[in-house]
């Protein structure tokens, strides 16, 4: 997902533009998403304390599987056109990448602020439509495309834990899948929007692969291990000016890890329906160094397991309960 600078105004593109810049479009008729919870007197409540997402979504190795699941939803031609027109990712990566990590954080430990997040979120993608690679007009609040945006999520975790972190039990994977509608919910979407059962989301995402997703421009730059990348602009001063002196060597290698993660971790039915390759070799390189990562990410103190905000929700969390 994006957050509000992320996003540039629509394109004037003759009668596709909205003679007023497109501020007041609105989903196709009948496809509004779930009106602002707060409007019905109540807000969605985002994942449990303590539950597999609590757990998983903040750890550092997450970082890891975010990238596989942003290609995965712009490898949807309507998602990917999306971004392609209205996205700043190619000139402000470092920012965008910060801004979407600090939203999904919020949507599983943000609390009251996860449903204030999800309606930020829908109002910023309100004037984002256009046409598609296939020619067909899409608007990024239509259910099928903000549904595919947060249905990409499940997968990925659920495959990619399996190298990071260790196999989910049937258990684990239907208590994920619960709490990931949890955050469609936060999200806005509804509930009919989106398979209410492990049973009802397989077959759902076996016809997206097989009917929808594509190599979008978007995708074939996100895995273009040649594309342009500024250098960070974010961090200490002093830290910012040798990284932008050793950027030319720095990003070579940086850029072939970064296909690397995003293709191996990729659930491979995912990535066959994308059509990137994968060869043997790369996937024993994958589980050495996710097996190095099972053995000390675990030992590591909690301030450099976890991201800041899920430490610091974990940190209330145990006051709490020992409080109460």
């Amino acid at each position: 997902m994006s957050s509000a600078k992320d996003v540039k105004g629509p394109r004037a593109r003759g009668p596709e533009a909205a003679p007023d810049g497109g501020a007041d479009l609105k989903p196709p008729s009948g496809q509004d998403p779930e009106p602002p919870a707060r409007d019905r007197g109540t807000d969605p409540e985002p994942p449990p304390p303590g539950g597999v997402l609590w757990s998983l979504s903040g750890d550092i190795r997450a970082l890891l599987m975010l990238p596989a699941a942003l290609t995965l939803q712009v490898a949807h031609p309507a998602v990917g056109a999306g971004v392609d027109e209205h996205s700043v990712f190619r000139t402000d990566p470092w920012g965008r990448g910060e801004r979407s990590l600090r939203s999904l954080q919020l949507w599983v430990y943000g609390g009251a602020e996860a449903a204030e997040e999800g309606r930020r979120l829908r109002v910023l993608h309100r004037t984002i439509q256009g046409t598609d690679t296939r020619g067909r007009r899409y608007h990024a609040l239509t259910p099928a495309n903000y549904a595919w945006v947060h249905a990409t999520g499940f997968p990925v975790y659920q495959h990619a834990a399996r190298y990071l972190i260790r196999p989910m039990t049937p258990a684990q994977e239907r208590a994920l899948y619960a709490e990931w509608l949890q955050v469609g919910r936060v999200l806005g979407i509804h509930d009919r929007d989106m398979p209410q059962t492990i049973e009802e989301f397989w077959p759902y995402w076996k016809k997206m692969l097989a009917e929808e997703i594509e190599a979008t421009a978007v995708v074939r730059e996100l895995v273009d291990v040649g594309q342009p990348v500024p250098a960070p602009d974010r961090g200490p001063w002093p830290l910012r000016m040798v990284l932008r002196a050793l950027w030319p060597v720095l990003l070579p290698p940086l850029a072939r890890f970064r296909r690397f993660a995003t293709i191996g971790l990729m659930p491979p039915d995912a990535r066959a329906a994308v059509g990137l390759p994968w060869s043997a070799e790369q996937e024993k390189r994958l589980r050495r160094m996710c097996a190095v990562l099972r053995v000390v990410v675990p030992v590591l103190p909690e301030r450099l397991r976890y991201l800041p905000r899920a430490r610091a929700a974990r940190a209330a969390h145990r006051t709490a309960a020992l409080n109460g």
